[in-house]
């Protein structure tokens, strides 16, 4: 791993300065840009997938954030507990037999892709949205999203019955967000006139907020809602508007180029939305160890005995042939993980529903 890093890290100064030798020519730069691109994915395929690096260290690096009520806290006793961290904590359990055999990696929000993109971080669970110019531009490949979402905006209760109602308005957001953007084009959309004031970390949005600097704080609704439920001067001084102006797919990353990986992860999360279909939770997932149904024993990797003899299903992703079993036996499915975390705070399963009850969850086949 020590020499994949220093080999990556090699690759980023020589990048440094042939970018610097082309800077006068705006067109040559982007041909070397996306040369390097080029280049960087072939090392990294070349050096082999972080599955092995992960399996060899005996843990999941996983990059997180410590503050997001409801995804990702850190609790009195020093452990990350949320939805996001229950992530992290799945792909632990499905690569390594073990929840536990994560390191949770705190990271502001404009660090999250160069951890990923240095190595510091195997994969990327932290509330991040899946665009196009992220999914080309930031070495990223996204997965299977684990929370759709959508832009809101979080007002003083009594203050706005409506976006509509706001012209002039302040607008608090995140900086290096998709927030800072979508906020930008509502309001010319509209024609409000809002002043979008941006800021490094939530906890200064949150001081300007109660200073009264700002007339509204516009993010995630899911990040609104958790923000809302730890307030100071308590949730009912704040409501969120019933408008939504964007669409927020939160999903975890790798870096680019690891094929493997990408699958590993995938799949990891795709257990937990599989798991919620067959009806299996981590309190019963040992009595369906015995089912007579193939598509659960497989899942499962039970043994299948069929006329021809037995045999366990391996789809050979690089991972236990039992990994959903981990996962559901060690995290819990899908269900489980939004009531355990989401649902206190408020949040219904909407468009994170299964899609055998109206929503967009759905998982391939296990065969």
């Amino acid at each position: 791993m020590k020499k994949s890093v220093a080999l990556v890290g090699a690759l980023a100064a020589m990048t440094l300065v042939l970018s610097a030798c082309a800077a006068a020519d705006d067109t040559e730069t982007a041909a070397t840009t996306t040369t390097e691109e080029t280049t960087a994915t072939e090392t990294v395929a070349a050096a082999g997938s972080v599955l092995e690096s992960v399996q060899e260290a005996g843990v999941v690096r996983c990059g997180t954030r410590d503050a997001l009520p409801g995804f990702a806290v850190l609790t009195e006793a020093g452990e990350h507990e949320g939805f996001d961290s229950d992530f992290c904590k799945a792909i632990a359990a499905a690569v390594l037999g073990d929840a536990t055999a994560v390191e949770m990696v705190d990271l502001e929000t404009a660090d999250r892709f160069t951890a990923l993109q240095n190595g510091s971080i195997d994969v990327l669970v932290r509330n991040t949205t899946w665009t196009a110019s992220r999914d080309g531009g930031e070495a990223a490949t996204f997965l299977q999203p684990n929370f759709y979402d959508g832009q809101g905006m979080m007002v003083a209760a009594g203050s706005y019955a409506s976006v509509d109602d706001m012209n002039g308005a302040v607008v608090c957001v995140a900086k290096g967000t998709t927030t800072e953007g979508n906020a930008a084009l509502e309001s010319s959309r509209l024609g409000l006139n809002w002043e979008v004031r941006s800021f490094d970390e939530t906890d200064l949005i949150l001081e300007a907020f109660i200073a009264g600097q700002c007339d509204g704080w516009s993010s995630d609704v899911s990040q609104l809602t958790g923000f809302r439920s730890a307030y100071p001067d308590g949730a009912d001084a704040l409501e969120i508007l019933p408008e939504v102006f964007s669409k927020e797919p939160l999903a975890p990353a790798v870096l680019d180029g690891d094929t493997q990986w990408a699958q590993v992860v995938n799949w990891a999360i795709l257990a937990t939305i599989q798991a919620e279909e067959f009806g299996i939770t981590s309190a019963n997932v040992d009595d369906f160890l015995t089912s007579e149904d193939v598509s659960i024993q497989r899942f499962l990797g039970v043994e299948i005995v069929t006329d021809d003899g037995s045999a366990v299903l391996d789809p050979g992703l690089g991972l236990p042939t039992d990994f959903a079993y981990q996962v559901v036996k060690q995290v819990g499915n899908y269900g489980e993980i939004f009531e355990a975390h989401l649902t206190p705070l408020g949040l219904e399963r909407g468009v994170n529903a299964l899609w055998t009850n109206g929503g967009l969850l759905y998982a391939p086949p296990f065969r």
